[in-house]
This record gives structure tokens, C-alpha cells and sequence, in this order.
């Protein structure tokens, strides 16, 4: 198979179309829905998936739900704000603090922090990032913990994987807390909910089971990151949103989905993630890409890590079967 960045190039009015058919026929399915319901983060995905479900059953059978909590970045909300308006949507803002707190979440997480850095107070924000330069060097996908004092003091350290688990557990809960909100709104309406997961997302792990993975339909999943942004271009999103930097918006010191995950703008991760998920020659790769034999190898290698150790979060729980047609005492 050959390669060239032409591949990701779609005609947006025929893949809207395809979106738009595939949510109102799942809608009509069984059991049949009333209308659709989307969590609208102020990121491209959810305001792409807003508009093609405005698009497919019209703006009075869509509800946006915005989901805020106390670390939230407060330009999630407001551009969440702008695609609703324009789309002239119905929506509810329900604050998530409470839900979160409710499990311990911020306390138990900070408690790992202060173990960290005895200083750490509500005067602080953190985040976690992954070594960046996946091109430049070989480095393993350990985190590292940055605390900012807000006065442009930062420290960082990297963490064990008891101290890692622990913080994103604590994120996970906010993930979690989103999703029970849109099945609680979603149940009442009898509205189905659309899930915003994109397929470089999907394909490496960049979500969370039960959390942004736990909805009724996934109608952009098919689609790479750079893609969306051409159904984006095509919706007539917002310029605030098209240009916002991707960010999973879960730690109060903001990071990119690049710093957080993926290691790799989307400009050469996606081109990438496309000739290892279609097993394209390293040697046509290279020449396609303008990249050296060693660069993509090694970015392969993390693309399998990642593949294989979130591989559960794509499947349905494992089930022991049996056939009982023939069941004798």
C-alpha cells in the first residue's frame, strides 16, 4: 500500500450526510428515541457531533449538556456556550463539583500531591504530561507531575505508577460523573446519547470506559482527528473552537491532549496512526512522510503499547459462556 496525506482528505458534505443518516436511523431503532442528547465541551468533536444530530433530527429534538466542575477551564464552558447559541439549541449547565467531591475525589488526589510536594495548597494548579519529542528520543511513557504556585513557580517529579493511578483515578471520576449526567437527562427526554470519541482517539486509548466511551452511539469514531476538523470547516464551527488547542480539561493547570497522551501534534500523529493501523511499508512511510527509518519505528512502538494495554476499554466486559441447549443434570 502506498501513502500520501491525500488520504485524509473527505468530501465533508457526503460524510455529514452518512453521520446524519447513521444517528437517525438509530434513533428510530429499538428502543425508538425521541431525540439525541450531547455532552457540548467547547472542544471540535462535541461541536461537530452537536451540529450533524441538529443536522439529522432538527435543533428542537437536540439537548446540550454543559458539564463544568471547580478546575474546569472556564473556556470550556463559554465556547460551549457559542456552539449552542448558534446551533439554537435547548441546553442545562449541571455542575459536577459536588458529584466529584461526593467519591473523595479532589481530597484523595491531593493527598497524593502534598506526599509529592509538602506545599501544594488551593493556591496551586497541577497537571500530568508524558515525554514529549516521540520523533527525537526513545523515552517510556512515564508521567510527570507539574504543580504551578500561580506566581510562574513550577516544580515537577515524575511519578510511580501507585501515585499515577491514583490522580487519574480521581480524573476518571470526573469523566464518569459526565457520562451519569447525560444517561440521567438523556432517560428523562428518551433521548439517545451520542458519544464524541474520534478515531485517533479510539484506536490508541485516549478515553474512558464508562466515562466518554460509555454511551448509546459512537457517529464519528471513523473518523481521524484532522478529519474532524474538515467536517468542523464544513459545519461552519466556531473559529474560537476550530483553533482551540485539544485538552482533556480535567486537571486545573491546563495541558494539551498532545502533552497529556499522544506525544505528537495531530498534523503528523494522525498520517502516522494511519500506516500503522493499515500496515503501510516503513519504507514508503519514510518517503511519504520525510521521516527517517528509526522515527517511525519508534513511534509504531508506542502505538502498539498504547493499542495493547487499553485494548479492555474497546470491548465489551468479558463474559464466561456456555451453551446450555443441550444441559444435562
Amino acid at each position: 500500500m502506498t501513502f500520501n496525506r491525500d488520504v485524509f482528505k473527505i468530501d465533508a458534505e457526503y460524510e455529514a450526510g452518512q453521520v446524519e443518516a447513521f444517528l437517525l436511523k438509530s434513533i428510530r431503532g429499538v428502543p425508538k428515541r425521541d431525540g439525541i442528547i450531547v455532552g457540548v465541551s467547547g472542544g471540535i468533536d462535541s461541536a461537530v457531533v452537536a451540529s450533524l444530530s441538529v443536522r439529522a433530527v432538527g435543533k428542537e429534538r437536540v439537548l446540550g449538556l454543559i458539564l463544568p466542575e471547580k478546575e474546569s477551564n472556564p473556556v470550556s464552558a463559554e465556547y460551549a456556550r457559542l456552539m449552542i447559541d448558534k446551533l439554537g439549541i435547548d441546553y442545562k449547565m449541571v455542575e459536577l463539583t459536588d458529584t466529584v467531591d461526593s467519591y473523595q475525589a479532589y481530597a484523595n488526589r491531593d493527598k497524593i500531591i502534598k506526599e509529592i510536594f509538602p506545599e501544594f495548597d488551593d493556591n496551586y494548579k497541577f497537571n500530568i504530561y508524558l515525554p514529549q519529542n516521540l520523533l527525537e528520543s526513545e523515552r517510556y511513557n512515564f508521567y510527570t507531575l507539574r504543580i504551578d504556585d500561580g506566581k510562574g513557580n513550577q516544580k515537577e517529579k515524575r511519578l510511580s505508577k501507585k501515585q499515577f493511578l491514583c490522580i487519574t483515578a480521581a480524573a476518571n471520576v470526573k469523566i464518569r460523573a459526565r457520562m451519569i449526567a447525560l444517561y440521567y437527562w438523556g432517560e428523562q427526554n428518551n433521548y439517545l446519547v451520542a458519544g464524541t470519541t474520534n478515531k485517533t482517539e479510539f484506536l490508541l486509548g485516549d478515553y474512558c470506559k464508562f466515562g466518554d466511551g460509555g454511551t448509546d452511539v459512537e457517529c464519528v469514531s471513523h473518523l481521524y482527528k484532522n478529519q474532524i476538523y474538515q467536517l468542523g470547516e464544513y459545519l461552519d464551527v466556531p473559529k474560537e473552537i476550530m483553533k482551540r488547542t485539544p485538552s482533556p480539561d480535567t486537571f486545573s493547570l491546563p495541558v494539551s491532549d498532545q502533552d497529556f497522551y499522544f506525544r505528537l501534534p495531530f498534523d503528523i500523529l494522525d498520517p502516522l496512526l494511519y500506516c500503522w493501523e493499515y500496515k503501510v511499508e516503513i519504507d514508503k512511510v519514510t518517503k511519504g512522510l520525510n521521516l527517517e527509518r528509526e522515527q517511525v519505528e519508534r513511534v509504531f512502538r508506542d502505538f502498539d503499547s498504547k493499542f495493547n494495554s487499553t485494548e479492555h476499554i474497546r470491548y465489551p466486559p468479558a463474559a464466561l459462556e456456555r451453551d446450555w441447549s443441550n444441559f444435562k443434570k
